[in-house]
């Protein structure tokens, strides 16, 4: 008994207290998983038996975790027995048991999303739907939607919700789709993820045998994260709960961030009115913290009509405030972000310690890069590097063989990217041929060879229309700058189109990250336009980015990095210093998320994010953020309104453009002879102006150096800039 002298009261009260119905409330960082495993070692310690105590986790690490901290607390031997794993991990036992009442036989395959989507390609196919409307991610979208909701194949058909849904996404044959989809995967023996939860539910509710044996087992049932359950799981715990309802769910309403993977905040919301009897356990006390970060996040979140009271305290130092930046620009953010970093490191902060959270993964594109500048070393944590995306490595394999013909690696990205209806036999026979003839694959393609392709005429008109396009694009890279090309060939390819029609969350981070490719491509260009250089080919920025993409980290696991990473991905986590950018408007809150339950969400998820920080946490946000070939204006998160001024510290908007410094060798130049003229232009000396990047500032002296005319002008933000005045589009302020 020793082990409940480590908990305050609140969590004492919360383990100890083990007979009916619990709901504990566990802000951010009180210890939330300690109660759990406390209350698990507690109920041994009382008697109850390994096997008859079930923990609902949803993740293998969650589970893991608790194992290993009850085996310190009692018997390592009793741990062995104990049904303690994610909800799919314990659906999956069960129903191993007992696969013969659902028509299966023990041995059934779990498929997972790659298997669910080749069988989801292969049906469409057989419908003769086209592939690029029913996209198997879409598809398996809307099936896991269903079923998480315990939607079944006939109830999918008459849901008139969910039919107006399929209407205007075009998906009319959805109902007949989810049909056949199921029924491969019974002919198949198999279960996808989200049958192991609607199956069990089936079980338990239509096998009376079968419910009566497992609520005999299960004589306490905890849940971890229940804010993060759906419709599905929340009935199998209900089931399996009763009729003793000894029942304990641990969660924080005010963290509930997955509704788009069909999680339910009213699970949580209304427990109490479910099981009446319940007790409800508030942990309050945040460990994690300083004070202000707390107060702050909790000043946020106050502003959500949807949610369990509750008073969430540290007494951690007070802490600093939490600095809030304004950046011009997105590169701008980036830059001072990184550099703020550096600063840091070199008064001793560990890189380990620090993480940059944005709202969609298409942002990290520039901290990348000025990560890569600095040569600071970072992981992208729960998704991948920008230029390693599928998208992005699809949509320049179409610049480097559209530069560079004989480049076979970006051909079998591209001659079937979007779909043309070349298959995988067509690419193979292809690529054996050239190999046999000795020659690059495009050559199979356009010269005769001793070995002929001898392909089907359909096929052969396919690659026809693909060469056609190929010499289209070939056409038009002379005449283009990069972005301009860049553009070009992402909307006459069809990858574009491609990417907005797909309507499901992949789909439209697929759609944001080649946005943000052709911002960093125009943001290129623009550079280079500053430096002089009138005319930047593709073959310039492909060249850059080889760099970026092929970069050799030569870093070992225990190197000490930065981390970047979207909210979502960050829950769970925590990190001396925290850095979260884009707060504005369309962005954080999302340009989908602008009202009711939606929005409430949003602002959750800023609440997780703040919460991250155990001493610093610093907030910025762009007052101009390049999308769509343009910069556009952006306004500051309504979310920041909500944060009480006391705990912010407003920082004079910044514009980072001088390098920190670094140690590092002068390199020797040789000094060019200027010469100068001063020439008559329409900006003279004293004429305030307005840059798109510099901002506001006052000519200093315009000339001829060299064969070039350039302007001096002293910026308000920046100082003195000298800019070639064909390229400097500056604008008269009156």
């Amino acid at each position: 008994m020793d082990f409940l002298e480590q908990l305050n009261d609140s969590q004492r009260e919360a383990v100890v207290n083990t007979e009916g119905a619990s709901l504990v409330i566990a802000g951010a960082g009180s210890g939330k998983t300690r109660v759990l495993t406390y209350r698990i070692a507690y109920l041994l310690q009382q008697g109850v038996k390994p096997h008859n105590i079930l923990a609902l986790t949803f993740t293998n690490k969650a589970a893991r975790e608790m194992r290993e901290r009850v085996a310190q607390l009692v018997s390592a031997a009793d741990v062995h027995y104990l049904w303690m794993g994610t909800f799919h991990a314990i659906c999956s036992r069960m129903l191993r048991h007992d696969a013969n009442i659902l028509g299966y036989t023990s041995d059934f395959s779990i498929y997972d999303t790659a298997d669910s989507k080749s069988l989801i390609k292969q049906i469409v196919k057989e419908m003769q739907l086209d592939d690029k409307q029913y996209k198997p991610a879409v598809v398996l979208s809307r099936i896991s939607m269903a079923k998480n909701a315990l939607i079944s194949v006939s109830a999918y058909a008459s849901d008139n919700d969910i039919a107006r849904q399929d209407r205007i996404n075009r998906l009319y044959a959805m109902p007949d789709l989810y049909a056949l989809y199921q029924q491969r995967l019974k002919q198949a023996n198999a279960m996808d993820f989200d049958d192991l939860l609607t199956n069990t539910c089936y079980l338990l509710q239509h096998n009376e045998q079968a419910r009566h044996y497992y609520q005999q087992i299960f004589r306490y049932v905890l849940v971890d994260e229940y804010q993060d359950t759906n419709f599905a799981q929340y009935l199998i715990v209900k089931l399996l709960a009763e009729p003793e309802n000894n029942i304990c769910v641990v969660g924080d309403d005010a963290q509930s961030i997955y509704s788009f993977r069909g999680a339910d905040i009213r699970n949580i919301l209304t427990f109490r009115q479910g099981y009446p009897d319940a007790r409800l356990f508030k942990l309050e006390r945040n460990y994690r913290s300083t004070q202000t970060i707390v107060e702050a996040a909790g000043s946020l979140i106050s502003h959500n009509e949807n949610q369990i009271p509750k008073h969430v305290f540290s007494k951690n130092d007070i802490g600093d405030r939490l600095p809030l930046t304004g950046y011009t620009t997105d590169r701008d953010e980036a830059a001072g972000v990184v550099q703020s970093i550096y600063r840091q490191h070199l008064k001793g902060e560990n890189y380990e310690q620090v993480a940059v959270l944005y709202r969609t993964n298409a942002q990290s594109r520039v901290f990348e890069n000025e990560l890569r500048r600095l040569n600071i070393p970072y992981r992208i944590y729960g998704s991948t590097s920008f230029y390693q995306r599928k998208e992005i490595k699809d949509a320049i394999a179409y610049f480097r063989f559209i530069t560079n013909p004989k480049d076979n690696e970006a051909l079998l990205r591209i001659i079937n990217y979007p779909s043309r209806g070349v298959g995988v036999t067509t690419i193979n026979r292809i690529a054996a041929n050239a190999a046999q003839n000795n020659v690059a694959m495009i050559d199979t393609l356009t010269t005769e060879q001793p070995i002929p392709l001898n392909l089907a005429s359909a096929t052969q008109r396919r690659l026809n229309d693909f060469l056609q396009l190929v010499n289209t694009l070939t056409e038009a890279m002379d005449t283009m700058d990069a972005f301009q090309f860049a553009e070009h060939v992402l909307r006459v390819s069809g990858v574009m189109t491609a990417a907005a029609m797909d309507s499901s969350p992949e789909g439209r981070e697929h759609k944001q990250n080649l946005d943000e490719l052709l911002s960093g491509i125009h943001e290129f260009v623009d550079q280079r336009l500053q430096e002089g250089v009138s005319f930047t080919p593709i073959q310039d920025f492909l060249a850059e980015v080889s760099l970026l993409t092929d970069q050799d980290e030569n870093t070992s696991d225990n190197t000490e990095r930065v981390t970047l990473m979207t909210v979502h991905a960050a829950k769970g986590l925590e990190f001396e210093t925290v850095y979260i950018v884009g707060l504005e408007e369309n962005l954080f809150p999302s340009q989908f998320s602008q009202s009711g339950a939606e929005l409430e969400e949003e602002r959750r998820l800023l609440y997780v994010a703040i919460t991250r920080a155990m001493v610093h946490c610093r907030l910025s946000y762009a007052k101009e953020r390049f999308r769509n070939g343009t910069f556009n204006f952006c306004t500051p998160s309504r979310f920041l309104k909500d944060i009480d001024r006391r705990y912010l510290q407003l920082v004079t908007t910044e514009r980072p453009w001088q390098e920190p410094t670094i140690p590092m060798p002068t390199p020797q130049r040789l000094i060019k002879p200027q010469v100068t003229t001063p020439i008559e232009s329409d900006f003279q000396a004293g004429d305030r102006v307005r840059h798109r990047v510099f901002g506001d500032g006052t000519v200093k002296l315009t000339y001829n150096e060299n064969d070039n005319n350039k302007i001096d002008i002293i910026f308000d933000k920046v100082g003195q800039k000298t800019l070639l005045l064909t390229y400097a589009k500056l604008e008269p302020i009156v």
